[in-house]
């Protein structure tokens, strides 16, 4: 007999769990649609040469490969042929890039997207490290251009996201590629590349810390004189206290700059006062995000705006969402510019890091909302009616099919995660009544047979009200 056992790097959820991660999508999505953005859906494989045209090196060594049986039969031709025919994705931009260049035509731009699907990548197996795992991510997309107002917007969905999740107090952390490179420029670092791998360096400031920066950036990669190395690290320290504080700290870079100020790092301070006068327009409190001059992201085809979001009482978590701007999403499939700013929330590993942290509410809940009990086999007819009633009424509700011990049916109620438990007697049906067990309250009432739905429902939207 084969044991059963899911492969390493998947997370394998209990249904009231699932239920809990479920409530957490629907409450991405919803948030995503309030927005005006637009669904779409793309296979969870692509043609090989599609998917891997911006990738290699590492990332190739993640990725899964597909082949079907019949591939594995002709082994010999798919040999000749090189790499498999297919793929899965390993992340959801490379399949925007490709849906947007191919479906250009018939997309109305700006095209504002969200896609919230599994990846597949073969990370080394280890505790928290996925191989399958959901990421939700907005983009939108520019023809030719895009303005800056968007990277205001996305940030504003962020906030409305996480507000709603109720997992503790964040912080939405901003800096610009384009500000930071001219900055770089002022110490001498002129060299597009040698900026990026100075970026690279500096988005290790909170995993290494200061002295590893520092070492590496004065050592002989970078051989970087000392004054230029210790005012690149005052400038990555830079965390802002409020709005006032994140325009003051903006002006003091231009102030030192001076009339030297090169024109990447004036733009790239205009961009991002704007969006901080956007995100305050947008009704975000100040609270909510700041100014942090180490953020880089790794990628390097981020060009502005970049986002990290972190829970503030939970720092150890590390970011929660993040993204950014960038110049063209899909220049390898068409020749059309198509600039854009977007952000990704890898929801299966939030999801796993919160969970660890105890930091899910809900977990003890199930989706079932009440349950009628069976008093014995003459009373199915009317359990099955009262349990139409509360469907059409909008209560989630399961009947107990076999009549048992009412004790029983208690404890299954208790242990299902079910709140209410319905039991009609003959005494309540000739009554016209119901008897109510409510195993959160630990209290029992009577309520009126036509009025049972609208109770319970009255009773649901009380616990939900005392919850915020």
């Amino acid at each position: 007999m084969i044991k059963p056992r899911t492969p390493p790097g998947i997370m394998e959820l209990l249904p009231r769990e699932q239920i809990a991660f479920q409530r957490m999508l629907d409450v991405i999505r919803r948030n995503y649609e309030r927005f005006g953005f637009l669904p779409v859906e793309t296979p969870v494989f692509e043609l090989s040469d599609v998917l891997l045209t911006k990738s290699g090196g590492e990332t190739e060594r993640q990725v899964y490969f597909v082949q079907s049986t019949g591939a594995l039969a002709n082994a010999a031709e798919s040999a000749e042929k090189g790499l498999p025919e297919l793929a899965l994705r390993f992340d959801l931009t490379v399949p925007l890039a490709r849906y947007v260049a191919e479906h250009e035509h018939a997309l109305t731009f700006p095209f504002r997207r969200y896609q919230m699907q599994r990846v597949y990548r073969g990370e080394r197996a280890q505790r928290g490290r996925f191989r399958e795992f959901y990421q939700c991510d907005i983009d939108v997309i520019g023809k030719d251009a895009l303005s800056i107002r968007y990277d205001a917007e996305v940030l504003a969905v962020i906030h409305a996201v996480f507000s709603e999740l109720r997992i503790g107090r964040f912080a939405v952390q901003l800096n610009n590629r384009r500000f930071m490179r001219g900055f770089f420029e002022a110490q001498g670092v002129a060299d597009p590349q040698q900026q990026a791998l100075v970026l690279r360096e500096v988005d290790k400031l909170d995993k290494r810390g200061a002295d590893y920066v520092r070492e590496t950036l004065l050592g002989p990669d970078f051989g970087l004189p000392a004054e230029a190395v210790e005012r690149i690290l005052a400038f990555v320290e830079v965390r802002s206290t409020s709005h006032a504080d994140a325009l003051a700290q903006l002006d003091a870079v231009l102030a030192e700059a001076g009339e030297g100020a090169s024109e990447s790092l004036r733009s790239g301070a205009a961009e991002l006062r704007e969006v901080l006068e956007l995100v305050k327009a947008l009704g975000v409190p100040e609270n909510a995000y700041c100014l942090n001059f180490s953020i880089a992201r790794g990628l390097d085809y981020y060009t502005g705006t970049v986002y990290e979001t972190t829970l503030l009482d939970h720092p150890q978590i590390g970011s929660i969402c993040s993204g950014g701007r960038y110049e063209d999403l899909a220049s390898h499939y068409t020749k059309s510019k198509l600039p854009g700013v977007g952000i990704s929330i890898g929801l299966t590993r939030l999801f796993w890091q919160l969970r660890e942290a105890g930091l899910i509410d809900g977990i003890a809940e199930s989706s079932v909302q009440a349950m009628v009990a069976l008093m014995d086999e003459v009373a199915m007819p009317h359990s099955l009616d009262i349990a139409r009633r509360l469907r059409a009424g909008g209560i989630n509700t399961e009947v107990q099919m076999e009549p048992k011990k009412i004790g029983k049916q208690f404890q299954y109620a208790a242990k299902a995660g079910i709140r209410f438990v319905v039991l009609a007697g003959e005494d309540e049906l000739a009554r016209g009544v119901v008897a109510v067990k409510d195993l959160l309250r630990e209290q029992q009432f009577e309520v009126a047979r036509d009025e049972l739905a609208s109770t319970l429902q009255v009773e649901l939207e009380q616990a939900r009200v005392m919850a915020r």
